[in-house]
């Protein structure tokens, strides 16, 4: 069978390839044995899990919101319902459990190098992993406070009233975009951060 041929074969695929790459790196680079520390698992899948994060809310703000708003003033057109029942709840299943992996992962990687208390606390010298690892903890609170709460009555998982529904879409439409916001300075400050820049 082709590992190609589903989510989970290619995903497979995926970290095999990255476990041979990492192998093949160490001893390229005329190690005897490979040192991963548990720091820089933790810091992989940190990256792994604020790649499905991120890009999920990329997608809603960039594709899927202006695509529904479209379906919606296209009064001839199929409209968004399939949308709504097929993608939007798997992709918002992978995006709030993706952003707990990845605030757990970033705070693990933060504990492992000791560095957990002076970014949350914004210590000289940890400042610019701080101000990421804050706009990443109000974005998790927006996550599960303001976003799937509110998505659960758009979606119907919930009963809603209209009036109920369309206060729902704003509310977790502008904690969205509020996210989407911040995670343009929070990449920011974590790309800084793993560059060693000083500011």
């Amino acid at each position: 069978m082709n590992p190609l041929s589903s989510v989970k074969g290619a995903l497979t695929t995926g970290f095999v390839l990255a476990i041979i790459v990492g192998v093949g790196l160490s001893m390229w680079g005329g190690s005897t044995g490979i040192d991963i520390h548990a720091a820089l698992l933790g810091r992989w899948f940190h990256i792994l899990a604020g790649v499905m994060w991120i890009g999920l809310l990329w997608y809603f703000n960039v594709v899927q919101t202006p695509g529904l708003a479209a379906a919606a003033a296209d009064k001839g057109g199929p409209g968004g319902a399939g949308i709504s029942k097929y993608i939007a709840p798997t992709a918002l299943l992978w995006f709030r459990w993706a952003a707990v992996f990845t605030w757990l992962t970033g705070a693990y990687y933060l504990w492992a190098t000791g560095a957990l208390q002076g970014a949350f606390e914004l210590q000289s010298g940890f400042r610019t992993i701080g101000v990421g690892a804050w706009f990443g903890t109000i974005m998790l609170f927006n996550v599960w406070v303001f976003i799937w709460p509110n998505q659960k009555k758009i979606l119907g998982i919930v009963p809603a009233t209209d009036e109920e529904k369309a206060a729902a879409r704003k509310t977790a439409g502008m904690a969205s975009r509020v996210n989407f916001v911040l995670s343009v300075p929070m990449l920011l400050c974590m790309g800084a951060a793993a560059h060693g820049l000083p500011f």
